[in-house]
Parts: structure tokens; C-alpha cells; sequence
């Protein structure tokens, strides 16, 4: 098995790269957003996933080992396949990612390429125990992002966030907002107060 690929750019094609190690040139499939990251002639380390099948052997590479391994979660869904994972990887980042389903924000998620509603509801709802765990530069925000999406939030906090995204704001933004207010002024907070506290964080 093939965990990682340190080598020289050799090629970067419309889904795919060759990593050229020490003469050897490897085939490895990524998102689009890995693909940006990487440039012709040069360095680059890429983390593996390695598919082996009764007629093919295929390499999946991904500049950080989180999306690697939300390329594994994604797929552990039913109707959720290696083409529709990178679909979802070059849409989101894994923060971005962790971020709606612990919003439960099928929208979000439903915004890649072959992802449809239902596929997108069985995404949030299967790997939401899961999002903390891989929530990465999110992990911060990411428990009360989880109460939000389960409804089982403070009446303050959901009010606040209700009222924020009534302005206009996406989910995430506004629980962002909603969170770092709960840091400034407390618990017992309400929710006037909340909206305040947020707003002026989302003007910064």
C-alpha cells in the first residue's frame, strides 16, 4: 500500500497529477482543490489512498492528511462514491465540511457536483457523530455548531442565530458570530445581546 508520495510534479492533468519520485512517475486522482495547490516542476508531498480492485489500482492523493481522511468518511455513506467524494473535497474544505454537518446544512454539502438532496441529507445525518473528530481549524466553534444542528441549542443562541441569518448571513457565519459573542459576554447572555455582540463581530 502506498500511504504518502514525496516527489516532483511532473504533470497536473484536469483531475489528476504525476508525481515523478526519483524517476518513477505515479498517477494519483484528487480534488480540484488539491489540484490548485500544486504546481508543474515542483516539490510536493501527497497523502495516499490506495484502491485496489479485481481490474485496476487506483491512487487518490490530497495535500493534507485530513482530506484524505474525509475522502474515506465521505465514502463510508451509502450512494457515495470516490467521483462524488472528490466532488464534495473540491467544493468544501474540511473545516467547511465538518462545519455543515454538524449544522446539519444539507445545502451546503448539496452544493458539489452529483450530490443531490437525499444524498446530501444521508451525508449530514451519517457523519454527524463523526465532524468533531475531523473538524480540523473548525474543531473550535464545532460543538455548538452540533447543538445548533440537533435543535437542542440555548433558546439565546438559537434565536441569535435565526435572527442573523434572517440578515442575510449563512448558518456558519452566524453561529461563528453567535459563538465568539457567548466568549465575550457569557452564558447567561441573552439573546438581544447575542444578536449585538454578532453583528458588530461580522462587521469586523
Amino acid at each position: 500500500m502506498i500511504g504518502k508520495l514525496k516527489g516532483t510534479i511532473d504533470e497536473i492533468g484536469t483531475d489528476h497529477v504525476l508525481v515523478d519520485v526519483h524517476g518513477v512517475c505515479y498517477e494519483a486522482f484528487c480534488s480540484s482543490r488539491t489540484l490548485s495547490q500544486l504546481n508543474v516542476g515542483e516539490a510536493a508531498i501527497l497523502f495516499i489512498e490506495t484502491y485496489v480492485r479485481e481490474d485496476q489500482l487506483k491512487l487518490f492523493g490530497f495535500v493534507s492528511a485530513l482530506e484524505r481522511e474525509w475522502f474515506g468518511l465521505l465514502q463510508s455513506v451509502q450512494g457515495v462514491g470516490s467521483k462524488v467524494a472528490l466532488a464534495v473535497l473540491s467544493t468544501l474544505t474540511p473545516g467547511e465540511l465538518a462545519n455543515a454537518i454538524a449544522l446539519q446544512d444539507k445545502t451546503v454539502v448539496s452544493r458539489a457536483p452529483g450530490v443531490g438532496p437525499k444524498v446530501a441529507v444521508r451525508i449530514v445525518t451519517e457523519l454527524k457523530n463523526k465532524a468533531p473528530a475531523f473538524a480540523g481549524e473548525a474543531s473550535a466553534n464545532i460543538g455548538l455548531k452540533q447543538e445548533i444542528g440537533e435543535g437542542v441549542a440555548s433558546a439565546p443562541v438559537s434565536d441569535a442565530v435565526s435572527a442573523l441569518t434572517n440578515l442575510g448571513y449563512s448558518r456558519d457565519q452566524a453561529a461563528n458570530a453567535v459563538a465568539a459573542a457567548l466568549k465575550a459576554a457569557g452564558e447567561e447572555a441573552d439573546s438581544a445581546k447575542l444578536i449585538r455582540l454578532g453583528l458588530k463581530e461580522l462587521s469586523r
